[in-house]
């Protein structure tokens, strides 16, 4: 998959638009079906997003964020697609018309003969660009527009915001069934206070994304990703009250049944379900004992 980050010309072409965060199971159909399409008809496969969320323009909140900008495109890697555009998302698109996006630059650029987005995609000032404009607009930009209908879990839409309820709320597994994978979060490995080592449960630190959802203070049962090994792990992302009077979070993962220094190296670590929430105890001793509880669950 071949990575734009600024506009250039590129014709006989089916082309995916969405944000697609999180590359969830609604955004795989999308892809695939945008794939599949662009095989059968000898076409180039184009997936037009942005960087950032334009959310971001309008909202007082703070946007989290499913995947980073690195995280995304791996994701969108694994199914083949031909390219991937990501783009600003500039004041002057943002002041485009719909019809203005669609010949500015989706016609001007890529021509497309095939158009596919999702059943709520907008776009446009206003966001007055939806499904039914893209379908207006066929015959006068000689596309083909295919509109991907929601996708449902236990009677519930899969999306971005639900899966971040989800995580937010600790509910792992559901999320982690939206997704269609497993959620994740990357890091480099870098040195803590060393206590889970002197009490006989060494740990790998790494810092919680900062613009990644959040999942509760907790214990987590994880899968540990090092080079091409996997491993178990136990991960406790929180304060650590126990032994901390004052600490920003962190996320620290027991490597179950590893001892080995692993400080500077980038891991992933794949959040499988919570065990418990994060909770102070009275002593290191009753600590010990409970990370015991822990890793069998695990």
């Amino acid at each position: 998959m071949e990575i734009f980050r600024e506009l250039s010309t590129i014709k006989n072409t089916c082309v995916g638009l969405g944000f697609f965060d999180g590359v969830h199971s609604g955004h795989q159909a999308l892809i695939k079906k945008l794939v599949d399409i662009s095989k059968e008809n000898n076409k180039k496969s184009v997936v037009i997003t942005f960087k950032e969320n334009p959310a971001e323009k309008f909202s007082k909140e703070k946007i989290t964020y499913l995947t980073t900008t690195d995280e995304k495109e791996k994701l969108l890697s694994a199914f083949n697609t031909d390219y991937l555009f990501e783009l600003d998302f500039t004041d002057e698109i943002m002041k485009m018309s719909a019809e203005e996006y669609i010949e500015k630059i989706l016609y001007k650029h890529f021509s497309p003969d095939y158009l596919i987005s999702g059943f709520n995609h907008t776009f446009g000032k206003d966001r007055s660009g939806t499904p039914e404009v893209l379908r207006k607009h066929q015959d006068k930009y000689n596309y083909k527009y295919i509109e991907m209908p929601e996708i449902t879990k236990d009677g519930k839409t899969v999306s971005s915001t639900l899966i971040k309820k989800e995580l937010s709320l600790g509910n792992i597994k559901e999320a982690n069934e939206l997704l269609g994978y497993n959620y994740t979060i990357f890091g480099t490995v870098i040195k803590g206070n060393q206590i889970g080592k002197t009490i006989g449960f060494p740990t790998a630190n790494i810092e919680y994304p900062k613009n990644k959802a959040q999942i509760p203070f907790g214990v987590y049962s994880a899968k540990v990703k090092l080079k091409n090994e996997t491993y178990n792990g136990m991960l406790n992302y929180g304060i650590k009250p126990t032994i901390n009077k004052d600490c920003k979070p962190v996320a620290e993962v027991h490597i179950i049944g590893f001892n080995r220094d692993i400080y500077g190296e980038k891991t992933e670590i794949e959040i499988l379900d919570k065990i418990r929430d994060e909770k102070k105890f009275n002593s290191l001793d009753e600590l010990k004992q409970q990370i015991t509880k822990d890793i069998e669950k695990c």
